[in-house]
């Protein structure tokens, strides 16, 4: 399955001990663009994680497969993304993945409205 989505946030990377060795997730929140938008977490398993090159509120293109397990009856779904690549627009390069400088506006000196003395009741 393939998704466009923004990344909203980077949650902490989780290691263990299996069966098979250490292993290592990281799971990223992305938000699609739709009319009704929705949150995805996404997990990256094993040498995939790459956190250094994700970046808030960038759009990335996201290739995941859906699996679902049964532990104790009960069944845990979760979405692996196999590929993450910064999102383009045709033949327009990938957009700048650096941070973007913090919005400088001056605050108003004065409230814009200002409440009167003449109130209805």
């Amino acid at each position: 399955m393939e998704l466009q989505a923004q990344l909203l946030k980077i949650l902490p990377a989780q290691t263990g001990q299996g069966r098979n060795g250490t292993w290592k997730k990281q799971e990223y929140v992305f938000q699609t663009q739709d009319q009704y938008p929705k949150q995805v977490c996404i997990a990256v398993w094993g040498d995939r994680v790459n956190e250094k090159d994700m970046f808030p509120g960038t759009q990335y293109t996201i290739s995941f497969d859906i699996e679902s397990r049964e532990y104790n009856g009960r069944y845990f779904t979760e979405a692996k993304a196999w590929k993450i690549v910064p999102a383009q627009s045709g033949n327009a390069p990938a957009q700048n993945t650096q941070i973007p400088p913090a919005f400088d506006a001056p605050m108003p000196s004065e409230p814009a409205f200002e409440p009167s003395d003449d109130l209805p009741f």
